[in-house]
């Protein structure tokens, strides 16, 4: 079933040419994502207005110039960044001010917007390992009925909790020291070291993401769930994780430009529109095709890899008990 071995670029060949050569997946892709695609529209032009509050509810900053006099008569003059607030009764206002809406948000997405995401994947994942098992000529009510079918709803979901918790806290701990960073920014003896450290922690966070994304992958393909599901991503995918986290911070680049740049328009226009938002979601919704179509990839070729080196060792073992 398997081909050679790929790259991250091989990955994403395999990607696009199980979309460009099969319309009836495209098809079933397009037709399964119209429910995701509604509620991530509601729950962006909120979210773009939430992001847009906290932004503009921070305090004007002014700048001012400070002279003094020294002892031996030298006098100097510094000039010197002035705020009402520090940094953290800043950080604490916005919290204290957008709590209840954040709150609203997560709610939302957990209870409406994951859980038809967690059914997209079903159907894409599914879908799309049929057609790169070779099985070309089959038509969307058959591969429907295959994820339908084949696949329960609740081994990828408990999975997809796993990985989104473990996900959310790493998440906050990067945010936790991104907080840090930007209340002691001015100490230039810390910039350096917490700026490092930033961009570690995004490293582990990139790596350790397309490992949950792997085990969501598996429990639609081999029907593990939860720990367990996890726990075997970690062990087939370890000698591959570099390529798993430039898969994974090509994805992240690719949701990052979408949201910068409809927080932008947002920002200058004092909202994006029903228009861009639409076209931001819709960008999103294909990101989300193209990411689980390769995750799927992936999962097969860090299994294929796996496999090999067993049957190796087991050789190896075999060989030197004849000696």
């Amino acid at each position: 079933m398997m081909k050679e071995k790929l790259g991250l670029f091989g990955i994403l060949k395999e990607t696009l040419t199980i979309l460009h050569k099969n319309p009836s997946f495209i098809i079933l892709a397009f037709l399964t994502s119209v429910p995701l695609f509604c509620s991530l529209l509601v729950h962006e032009i909120f979210f773009q207005q939430t992001i847009i509050e906290t932004t503009k509810s921070q305090p004007q900053d002014s700048n001012g110039v400070i002279c003094s006099i020294a002892t031996n008569g030298i006098s100097s003059c510094v000039y010197q960044w002035i705020s009402d607030n520090g940094p953290l009764d800043t950080i604490k206002e916005i919290v204290e001010n957008l709590t209840g809406r954040y709150l609203l948000l997560c709610l939302s997405y957990l209870g409406i917007v994951h859980l038809l995401d967690v059914f997209c994947t079903i159907i894409i994942v599914n879908s799309a390992s049929v057609i790169y098992a070779g099985e070309n000529r089959i038509n969307v009510k058959e591969m429907w009925d295959r994820a339908i079918k084949g696949v329960s709803l609740k081994g990828p979901f408990i999975t997809s909790i796993y990985a989104l918790l473990l996900s959310s806290l790493q998440l906050v701990g990067l945010v936790s020291l991104a907080t840090n960073f930007y209340v002691i920014s001015r100490a230039s003896l810390f910039t350096v070291y917490f700026g490092l450290l930033c961009i570690v922690w995004l490293a582990k966070y990139m790596e350790w993401n397309a490992i949950w994304n792997m085990g969501v992958v598996l429990s639609v393909l081999e029907e593990k769930q939860g720990v367990v599901a996890l726990g075997i991503s970690a062990y087939i995918s370890r000698g591959c994780r570099r390529r798993g986290l430039f898969l994974m911070l090509f994805f992240f680049a690719w949701r990052l430009s979408l949201r910068l740049s409809c927080l932008y328009v947002g920002w200058s226009e004092g909202g994006s529109g029903i228009g861009v938002t639409a076209a931001h979601v819709s960008l999103v919704c294909f990101g989300n095709v193209l990411k689980w179509v390769a995750f799927m990839v992936y999962f097969y070729d860090c299994k294929k890899r796996f496999l090999e080196k067993k049957v190796d060792v087991e050789q190896g073992s075999a060989a030197e008990a004849l000696k």
